[in-house]
């Protein structure tokens, strides 16, 4: 469906470009969804940030997410992770060690400029995909606590049941596509490489800059 992460905010861009000329906040999930993020702010005349989350990761496919967290230490966890026999402890040092991450990314981006106040804005919250919905849900939730004037969410392309999820904790959710025969983001995009620290870093002081 996508040649890349780009290709999908040209398109994506396009089905929110509604909110142009109303300075709306791109808030991207690092680190996959920031070089989108940085075009649809282009596009839309806005600007760019980031909401930190990490995915909570199941022992035996680290791809796999049972859950999400903020950066507040706020914890989601699937009604699939009940199901999987995953050891109590295990999910306690998982939130601790995404919460270290966590912590170090916002001390990194820190160093570029603070985060850009959520309250009284319309807010587009943009991922590269969704499987479970796990992470956008926790970023969502953390963003509403900070009253958005409206909180919008965007993905390329989604899971029906993810979709499903994430609905009701947004304003209006804009996607191009939820195919039945969902199995991974991968898989939608010709090229879908890692997005590295360095790239974060460069697209925040470029948008810090502009």
């Amino acid at each position: 469906m996508f040649k890349d992460r780009l290709d999908a905010a040209r398109q994506l861009s396009k089905a929110l470009k509604k909110y142009e000329g109303q300075n709306p906040l791109i808030l991207a999930i690092p680190r996959g969804a920031v070089p989108m993020g940085a075009w649809i702010a282009d596009v839309l005349h806005g600007q760019m940030d980031v909401v930190l989350v990490r995915k909570l990761r199941t022992p035996s496919q680290p791809e796999v997410a049972i859950g999400a967290m903020d950066e507040t230490g706020l914890a989601y966890l699937s009604p699939c992770a009940a199901t999987l026999g995953i050891d109590p402890q295990y999910v306690k040092d998982e939130i601790k060690l995404q919460m270290k991450t966590l912590k170090a990314r916002r001390q990194q981006y820190s160093q570029i400029r603070a985060p850009i106040p959520v309250q009284g804005r319309v807010v587009i919250v943009v991922d590269d995909g969704l499987a479970t919905g796990a992470t956008m849900m926790s970023a969502l939730k953390a963003v509403r606590q900070h009253h958005p004037q409206r909180l919008v969410c965007a993905i390329p392309v989604a899971s029906p049941d993810a979709l499903a999820r994430i609905k009701p904790l947004a304003d209006e959710t804009v996607y191009l596509h939820a195919p039945e025969d969902f199995m991974a983001v991968a898989q939608f995009y010709q090229q879908f490489p890692q997005v590295d620290d360095a790239q974060v870093l460069a697209s925040l002081q470029t948008k810090f800059t502009a």
